[in-house]
């Protein structure tokens, strides 16, 4: 969903393709919509046009720095022109996926956008098998995009949220209670930033997870009314204690940087960012653990150009491509040999942690929340992201 720098340059191999149906290749822009295409199985020339929707960043050709283009190295290898719409909010790519009479053939997507797209049919499965590096491609995110047998992704880049604090003002916070317990809040009531998300009701369920186990929550993405209530409560009650809520990761940096915020929910981005400049801040891993969202690639399911998306798809997980996009973006790349021979720097890698397994395997990734309630609760009923976003604003913004 996401990072205020979001891209910088692709380069590496770009040879992928598909035949979807004859019907689909033999379609028009004016033609009406075809239904979902089949897997792909096969490679084909490209068809000299790319149509993608991202969030601000996530394709970059110039525009925003001369330096930072991977669109027109990407173009001139494949003859594939690529057309992107880069939309405000996750709600907004979700709405421009689903409109039966739009055609995009790809899409960047935030976690919230991913499941949505699966569980309404507007994205198609993935043949991973045709996607060049794909392997190298860290397992645990290839794994988050895999339902009933099939991949719906290829990962982009990935991110933990952390508890950032002022070292000068902040004892060393052990818990998320440190942020979200209310009692806790009113020590530095004022000076908190949190992010304007409905999945960051995910901390404070990770939170009362561990604080109030009556409550029995098991998985923070996947919350029962009771459970989604409590931390929606929870939030009410934080709410008077924060600054802001931020939403471009440099608001994050500038609140801190100015000394207008002294703890928060953060990125390692802005972790990293902060130190770089000699604030005087420190990102640590609560006792309860951290929670992390990825961004992969998805192809839409009326796709026009299923050739030149899967050369994209290639392109965008080559290692080349990926240091470009993590330093651009400041986030984490997918392909952990982004960091290899002279790529990104060693101090980059480790405070983004790339390649660094055993800390993946501890970061609870966001789902999109739905009304199937997952692990330990299979047999209950939980809430949806829709719920989620009607508590997150009655919690945060009244």
């Amino acid at each position: 969903m996401r990072a205020t720098r979001r891209a910088k340059a692709i380069t590496a191999l770009a040879v992928t393709a598909v035949l979807a149906t004859a019907a689909l290749l033999s379609c028009s822009p004016d033609d009406e919509p075809v239904g979902s295409v089949q897997v792909a199985t096969t490679l084909g020339p490209g068809e000299g046009t790319l149509t993608l929707v991202t969030l601000p960043g996530s394709v970059e050709s110039g525009h925003s720095d001369p330096r930072v283009n991977w669109v027109t190295p990407f173009e001139k290898r494949t003859g594939c022109k690529v057309d992107w719409e880069a939309v405000k909010t996750p709600r907004e790519m979700t709405a421009r996926m689903r409109d039966k009479h739009r055609r995009y053939d790809g899409v960047a997507a935030p976690p919230e956008v991913a499941g949505q797209l699966i569980a309404d049919g507007e994205a198609t499965p993935v043949n991973t098998n045709l996607v060049d590096g794909y392997k190298k491609l860290e397992p645990r995110l290839r794994a988050l995009l895999k339902h009933d047998g099939k991949y719906y992704g290829v990962p982009y880049v990935w991110g933990s949220n952390l508890l950032m604090y002022d070292t000068r003002t902040v004892e060393t916070p052990s818990s998320w209670g440190a942020l979200f317990d209310p009692e806790q809040a009113r020590l530095h009531s004022g000076k908190l930033v949190v992010r304007d998300s409905p999945l960051t009701i995910a901390e404070a369920a990770l939170y009362l997870r561990a604080k109030d186990r009556k409550l029995k929550i098991s998985d923070p993405y996947s919350l029962t009314p009771k459970q989604l209530d409590a931390a929606a409560k929870l939030l009410a009650r934080q709410h008077p204690h924060v600054k802001e809520y931020w939403d471009q990761p440099a608001d994050a940096v500038s609140a801190f940087a100015g000394g207008e915020a002294v703890l928060g929910e953060a990125w390692p981005y802005q972790v990293d960012v902060l130190t770089r400049a000699a604030k005087p801040v420190q990102g640590v891993v609560p006792s309860e653990g951290v929670t992390g969202w990825m961004d992969a690639w998805m192809i839409g399911a009326r796709v026009q150009h299923p050739n030149c998306m899967y050369q994209w798809l290639q392109w965008t997980a080559s290692p080349d491509v990926q240091q470009q996009v993590a330093e651009w973006t400041g986030v984490a790349p997918a392909n952990p040999q982004a960091c290899a021979g002279d790529r990104l720097k060693p101090g980059f890698c480790n405070a983004y942690h790339v390649g660094d397994r055993g800390y993946l395997d501890k970061v609870i990734f966001a789902h999109t929340p739905t009304k199937l309630c997952s692990g330990r609760q299979k047999n209950k009923e939980c809430t949806d992201y829709a719920d989620w976003t009607r508590k997150w604003i009655e919690s945060t913004k009244q």
